[in-house]
Order: structure tokens, then C-alpha cells, then sequence
């Protein structure tokens, strides 16, 4: 058995039932979403959304980097984005590990020096929110027309709790 024939199995069933063929790929309810990779969150379902109504974008902390900025400025461009929602969540590996933690960690998980390694770690979750609101609602491709907003999702409860 290969390393990904369970998982190969599983997309043969999803294709038996698939109905999402021929979608234009716009964000049909003019929504992106930049949060965390987190396996807790579940971005569409957290709002109520379906597939083709989002742009998402995910990394480790829902931070927004410069990947995530140009995701976002083709989503606002040619994808249909008119609101944006920043969400990172609570319980965080990112907000739970300095720096230099992480790269001992990974050092010893990988028996390779992992210290010249940046990790993006989050020292304070409220304040790096705040500036990267800041940072879309700023950049020169986003309009002024668009909606940010700063979120952070609770793991345990499922609530969204808006901060900007």
C-alpha cells in the first residue's frame, strides 16, 4: 500500500459526488480570510459560509505576510473580495513558543539545526492583529472601499470575538 492511497481512495469518493465543476472561482460572497493552519478551524463553516463564497488563506499564526497580501490584492482585483477578515485563533502553537523555543524544538524533532530558521512566532496575539489590519487596510492595491476587520477565534467555544 502507497503513502497516500487512503487519502487518493477518500478523493475518488469526494469525485463520485463532486458538484463543483465549472465554478468561476470568484469569492461569491465577497469575503477573504487570512487565519491559521490550524486543523481546529474550519474557516467557512466558523461564518456561515459555503464553498466559492471565500478567499482563504492560511498560515502558521493567521498572520498577515506578504504572501498573504498578494493573495489578497488579486482577491480584491479579479476574484470579487470587498471584505476582509484577519483571524487568528486562541490556543495558538505560535503565540505558546518564543523564538528561540521553536528552534529548539524543531532542532531536536529533526536532528538538524533549525536556528538559522525564522518561525514568525507571536508575542502578543492582540497586537500583531492590530498591525495586520493595519497593513491591509493600508496597502497602496487594497482600496479604502474595502472592509477589514480583526478577529480572533476561540477554539473551545467556536465564537468569533471581533477586536478591530
Amino acid at each position: 500500500m502507497g503513502d497516500f492511497d487512503d487519502l487518493i481512495a477518500a478523493n475518488r469518493s469526494f469525485a463520485r459526488a463532486f458538484h463543483l465543476g465549472g465554478f468561476d472561482g470568484r469569492a461569491n460572497a465577497g469575503v477573504a480570510i487570512v487565519t491559521c493552519m490550524d486543523s481546529r478551524i474550519d474557516p467557512l463553516a466558523m461564518l456561515g459560509l459555503k464553498h466559492g463564497d471565500a478567499k482563504i488563506f492560511r498560515n502558521p499564526g493567521g498572520r498577515v505576510t506578504p504572501e498573504a497580501l498578494e493573495a489578497l490584492v488579486l482577491g480584491v482585483h479579479l476574484l470579487g473580495v470587498d471584505r476582509v477578515l484577519v483571524i487568528p485563533h486562541t490556543r495558538c502553537a505560535m503565540t505558546a513558543n518564543t523564538e528561540e523555543e521553536l528552534k529548539r524544538k524543531i532542532t531536536e524533532s529533526s536532528g538538524t539545526d533549525a536556528w538559522w530558521h525564522s518561525f514568525r512566532v507571536v508575542d502578543d496575539q492582540i497586537a500583531r492583529l492590530h498591525e495586520d489590519v493595519h497593513k491591509v487596510r493600508a496597502h497602496p492595491l487594497i482600496p479604502h472601499t474595502t472592509k477589514v476587520g480583526g478577529f480572533v477565534y476561540d477554539v473551545d467555544s467556536g465564537l468569533l470575538e471581533q477586536v478591530e
